[in-house]
């Protein structure tokens, strides 16, 4: 199980159906970006690699005082941060910051997207990893942290994560 945790509008279940198309057809373009709407709950995704599968949970951002309930079995986590967002970095590294230190996900994988490339208003990669003192967070935390820049909308990224992803299965 993988579970899919950030804030409320960063883009994850745009994220989720991208990677789900990206496995299922894996077209050479993604075209229209579909709608989303802000999940209320759970979305439970299977991403199908070449002999296995990778259960992904998305939480919705407004379960965040819930999401430690979700944290058993889980192997891994993708968390999203909406790097366009200025006004919810700080908040986005609080979350993160509980999720890491939760015991429950000790041994689990991490991946820390930041997202939304493709917007004009971006914070460059370097910024954002300042921001969150990344390179701290890296070096206290218990878990392997991986981040990437990615935009869901364009599929700049993609490709990438379902490499992390794939990488956690063994095949």
């Amino acid at each position: 199980m993988c579970l899919l945790l950030g804030s409320t509008g960063v883009g994850k279940t745009l994220l989720l159906k991208r990677l789900q198309k990206l496995t299922r057809d894996q077209p050479a373009d993604l075209g229209e970006a579909p709608v989303t709407l802000p999940t209320v709950g759970t979305n439970l995704t299977d991403l199908k690699f070449k002999k296995k599968r990778v259960t992904v949970r998305e939480l919705g951002g407004c379960m965040g005082p819930i999401w430690h309930s979700f944290y058993a079995d889980c192997a891994s986590v993708i968390f999203v941060v909406d790097s366009a967002n200025i006004t919810q970095i700080s908040s986005s590294c609080i979350q993160l910051l509980s999720v890491l230190s939760a015991e429950a996900l000790h041994g689990a994988s991490v991946l820390v997207l930041f997202n939304k490339r493709d917007l004009p208003c971006t914070m460059t990669l370097m910024e954002m990893k300042s921001l969150f003192r990344m390179n701290d967070i890296i070096a206290s935390a218990p878990q392997s942290i991986t981040t990437l820049e990615v935009s869901a909308r364009s599929g700049q990224g993609l490709k990438e994560v379902l490499s992390w992803l794939e990488s956690l299965t063994g095949t």
